[in-house]
């Protein structure tokens, strides 16, 4: 199977299971997918892979998700509940990136296998660390504002797709410039530097799209807390 089909799959399961998490344990179903997936997609965004031409990270779909999540509380529960699952999600991050680096501290056993792995997976390079987190938080909080007012001046359930396509494709773009700018700014030839840019948020932004379908599933669900 060619990594686009498997792509397009991995993407639609994703949402799949995000709404099914929602439909079985409602609004604290949300809280956990997010901590789970700014885990998840910090774990994943360390393989790439080339599709459609283009070198990309796996992280991008399953951190995706987590602006459908919050977009879903947003419009269903509020703001206020969006952004105390956008804290829970950095809070998660924090917390995952602090247990990890003592754990990888440890002296292996003479029978390991495991540390190099999580050396790969879990070992920081300061600069990526920190535009992954400041993005993560800048984008998030953004999107739960922007969303909001999108909400206040398209009402209808009609214009649901313009709230949540036009929040987390704007705020996608906010995520991408704040991580691409800390992380990789200087360490590459401004074309290059460019390059990645451009391509992760064409990526992120294909992601935003194909969520549409699902976020008018979880807004025909009964509320649930």
């Amino acid at each position: 199977m060619s990594n686009e089909i498997l792509w397009i799959l991995f993407a639609l399961i994703n949402f799949g299971l995000l709404i099914g998490i929602y439909r079985l344990f409602g609004k604290p179903g949300l809280f956990v997918w997010i901590g789970m997936s700014t885990v998840l997609a910090n774990i994943q965004v360390v393989k790439t892979v080339e599709m459609f031409g283009l070198n990309a990270t796996l992280g991008n779909i399953v951190y995706g998700t987590a602006f459908l999540a919050t977009d879903i509380l947003n419009e269903k529960y509020g703001k206020k509940e969006a952004r105390k699952a956008v804290w829970l999600g950095f809070s998660t991050l924090i917390i995952m990136t602090i247990i990890m680096q003592f754990a990888i501290l440890f002296n292996p056993g003479e029978n390991d296998i495991a540390q190099p792995a999580l050396q790969s997976l879990f070992g920081l390079v300061p600069r990526i660390a920190l535009g992954s987190m400041l993005a993560y938080i800048a984008s998030q909080y953004f999107d739960v504002w922007l969303y909001a007012k999108l909400k206040d001046q398209f009402p209808s359930d009609r214009a649901l797709w313009i709230r949540n396509n036009g929040s987390t494709m704007i705020s996608q773009l906010l995520d991408t410039s704040v991580f691409c700018f800390i992380a990789f700014f200087g360490l590459y030839p401004f074309e290059i530097w460019l390059e990645i840019f451009i391509t992760t948020y064409i990526i992120k932004f294909v992601v935003a799209a194909l969520d549409t379908p699902f976020f008018y599933l979880a807004k025909k669900m009964p509320h649930s807390e």
